[in-house]
């Protein structure tokens, strides 16, 4: 076995989601990203399942890992209960611990994606929040959204919501102590290495690409390549 399996076979997520496949291609026919990306979940695990270094290492630096929606459709038809999902989390994972997600432009995804909705968390206690949540970068919510988003207080007033009150209620100021916690709870789990691990990738293929952060930023969060979707011509 090579370095790049070894580490994957760590991952209990590998033990759990790959136990005999017989590659007859059902997580690929049941896979709603599968009708969209060109991705197939049945190749995947086919490589990750031949322990090949050089295509394990090509996995994990392509564009293909970051299409997954992990839906878990896949194990649930299945016929052996493997979960093709779960192989795509320790990809992921693995991606994110060595670097390899600034080689692929959805991998660099990871970058917005972590530093939003992480933020969000440990922040206020929210994956999304409303004081972060920019219109301009949602557009496709539509005018109701930016009308909502303008006058946010007197909309969450009307629902009954307790916006950044003290108690109970919907969007509630989560105290420190629970804000706290939650960190605690990604440093044991390995959360705040990854996102160590995240930013500092990051920042080097920013310097890389002649950016600042925030301009990486704004590239990774809008710019999207064509070849990624199977109604594109290669």
């Amino acid at each position: 076995m090579g370095k790049l399996y070894d580490e994957l076979a760590k991952d209990y997520r590998v033990r759990e989601g790959l136990k005999t496949c017989i590659n007859c291609g059902t997580c690929t026919a049941i896979c709603p990203a599968a009708e969209f990306y060109k991705y197939d979940p049945r190749k995947i695990v086919d490589i990750v399942q031949s322990k090949d270094e050089a295509a394990i290492e090509k996995l994990l630096k392509s564009d293909v890992i970051w299409y997954c929606g992990e839906c878990m459709s896949c194990v649930t038809r299945c016929p052996r209960k493997n979960a093709p999902g779960l192989v795509i989390m320790a990809l992921r994972n693995l991606s994110a611990r060595l670097g390899y997600f600034v080689c692929s432009e959805k991998g660099r995804q990871l970058y917005p994606l972590t530093k939003i909705l992480t933020g969000n968390i440990l922040n206020y206690g929210y994956c999304v929040y409303p004081d972060t949540f920019r219109w301009e970068d949602h557009v496709e919510s539509g005018p109701v959204m930016k009308w909502h988003l303008e006058h946010k207080e007197d909309t969450f007033a009307r629902v009954g919501a307790n916006f950044k009150g003290d108690g109970p209620g919907i969007l509630r100021k989560i105290p420190q102590e629970s804000l706290d916690e939650l960190k605690s709870i990604f440093d044991v789990t390995g959360g705040t290495e990854r996102i160590e691990a995240v930013n500092k990738f990051s920042e080097e293929k920013a310097a890389e690409m002649g950016m600042d952060m925030d301009e990486y930023l704004e590239e990774t969060f809008t710019h999207i390549s064509p070849g990624h979707l199977n109604s594109e011509e290669d």
